[in-house]
């Protein structure tokens, strides 16, 4: 600057004030160390993503949690294995067939232990037996089934004393009120329904009722299980 001069002539500052390139450096030079570390954030998230993805596609195992798994393969009740391995049509099932379907998803889910599947498809495959309408004794013990093993006593109590009501040595009639019983803890009841069993099921398995040879195995495994 000219000697003597107030302000400078290129900027306009006045005489003695700080140059305010100068704020600007320190600025950027303070904002520069975070400014790297995001970059090299944001580069391992992709590098990472990356990596997944590659191996997704390669074919191996993706980082899919199992209870994850299994609830995507729970959520398609009527799926089965079909030639082309896609699930089967079942626009053009029954109201009856489409509840049978959904009872041997729950009954299998029961058996292996998979609570938390049961609990989802259960209400689901009662509805669908409500919508049978005038359903028979076979299919009332379906829906009662679920019920017991999803845990609603009232529901199962209640198609255990239908059946019992038109048929009273009606085995799965006895075998869904002792499973009512069982869940209420009325061991005497149970013990009661279970004696029943025992006594109706020589002359009730001649007959050969058709829910009987369906449900073969649930009165087996009743009379071994609840021996005089």
């Amino acid at each position: 600057m000219s000697p003597g001069a107030k302000f400078c002539h290129r900027c306009g500052s006045p005489v003695g004030a700080a140059d305010p390139r100068v704020g600007e450096q320190r600025s950027f030079s303070s904002a520069l160390p975070w400014g790297v570390a995001a970059i090299a954030l944001v580069a391992i998230v992709a590098l990472v993503a990356g990596q997944r993805f590659g191996r997704t596609s390669s074919g191996a195992p993706s980082a899919v949690p199992d209870n994850a798994a299994e609830a995507m393969s729970a959520a398609a009740p009527f799926a089965g294995a079909t030639g082309n391995g896609q699930a089967p049509d079942i626009s053009n099932l029954t109201p009856a067939e489409a509840a049978v379907r959904l009872y041997n998803r729950v009954m299998e889910a029961h058996e292996n232990g998979r609570a938390d599947t049961v609990q989802m498809f259960a209400p689901m495959a009662i509805t669908a037996y409500q919508m049978i309408g005038n359903p028979n004794l076979d299919e009332r013990y379906d829906m009662g089934r679920i019920a017991a093993v999803s845990g609603n006593e009232t529901l199962a109590r209640a198609e255990a004393d239908t059946i019992l009501a038109k048929h009273p040595n009606h085995l799965l009639g006895l075998i869904l009120a002792g499973n009512a019983a069982h869940l209420r803890k009325d061991t005497a009841a149970e013990r009661k329904y279970y004696d029943a069993l025992h006594a109706a099921a020589p002359a009730e398995r001649g007959k050969q009722l058709e829910e009987y040879v369906t449900h073969e195995n649930d009165i087996t495994i009743a009379l071994d299980a609840r021996r005089p």
